[in-house]
């Protein structure tokens, strides 16, 4: 087993003296059951509000676009629905576009930098696109400023037919029916200090295998897809986030967290095998942003800034092929 020092809230000042090698949750080897999940979820608690922080900045919205349930999350009592906006007159011969935010529920510049977009930039492409926007696909996760859902599943590995996420199939239903029509997808991620804190060691644990230490990139990156790489794309992206915050460097490696740096800032997963949100609709243009905004280089404000910038830059580039 590979042992790290990592310092969790609960810890005592002896624990917090001595390196740790495991997760406070379960049993090193072995994968959590339903009572490490009870126990993990009983440590989760509601930090923020989904229905201040977004429905709330959706509803003046409806006076210039449709503002649409697709869905309803009821865990435990609580109950989550699900909006997504449509933009334009939404006319058949205009490419679809998809933009989605907080597929991880604590990455908040998704979330923010997508309601942003939508407050202040759809309008200008209402014309030449369909434009329709999930700002905050996973409710439960944001209010609890977590990567997983109600049952310690990540959604962004979620995405395939059965899905183990309701947030993944209630957004697989909602853009079925547009299948093939879709120009482009950009999804809106952070990887945040936490990534390496918390949320590996917990999957580690979770999954019943070691935790191994990785790197957290100092800036903003992006990421292609394997089997269907758009290096231009990816170039105009970077090019103009650079304006508003800094790119992230490969490590000695040649790497950004753990994967080939392929050009600069970017780097490729198989998105449709590991069931990404990036795959959800086939578009022959897609990315998933990653701003860090833990750095001191940046700011909460620029880290937001950064996602409208690329979103703005990705259908300034695709609505150019058309």
């Amino acid at each position: 087993m590979v042992v790290s020092t990592i310092i969790y809230p609960d810890m005592n000042t002896s624990d917090a003296a001595r390196p740790v090698a495991f997760y406070p949750i379960g049993t090193p080897g072995q994968p959590w059951g339903t009572e490490e999940i009870a126990l993990w979820r009983s440590r989760q608690a509601r930090q923020r509000s989904y229905a201040d922080d977004v429905l709330r900045r959706l509803d003046p919205l409806r006076d210039r676009h449709e503002v649409l349930n697709y869905g309803e999350l009821v865990y435990d009592g609580e109950r989550y629905p699900l909006q997504a906006v449509r933009v334009g007159d939404w006319r058949s011969e205009r490419p679809a576009v998809l933009v989605t935010g907080g597929v991880h529920g604590y990455e908040t510049s998704g979330v923010h930098g997508a309601l942003r977009f939508l407050e202040r930039h759809a309008a200008a492409y209402a014309g030449q696109a369909r434009l329709l926007v999930a700002p905050c696909v996973s409710p439960w996760a944001y209010e609890r400023i977590h990567r997983w859902n109600f049952h310690a599943v990540d959604p962004n590995r979620a995405f395939g037919d059965p899905s183990p996420a309701p947030e993944s199939a209630a957004l697989m239903a909602l853009v079925a029916p547009l299948a093939g029509q879709f120009l482009a997808h950009v999804d809106l991620h952070e990887t945040t200090d936490t990534d390496e804190s918390e949320y590996r060691p917990a999957k580690a644990a979770r999954d019943g295998e070691p935790f191994e230490p990785g790197t957290i990139p100092d800036g903003f990156y992006l990421v292609d897809d394997v089997e269907n790489p758009q290096p231009a794309f990816q170039r105009a992206i970077i090019e103009a986030v650079e304006q508003v915050t800094h790119i992230a460097e490969a490590d000695p490696q040649g790497e950004l967290i753990g994967s080939p740096q392929v050009d600069r800032g970017v780097i490729r997963y198989p998105l449709r095998e590991w069931g990404l949100c990036g795959s959800v609709t086939g578009a022959r243009y897609t990315t998933t942003t990653e701003v860090y905004p833990d750095s001191p280089r940046t700011t909460a404000e620029a880290s937001i800034h950064a996602q409208v910038v690329a979103v703005c830059a990705a259908l300034d580039f695709v609505l150019a092929q058309v």
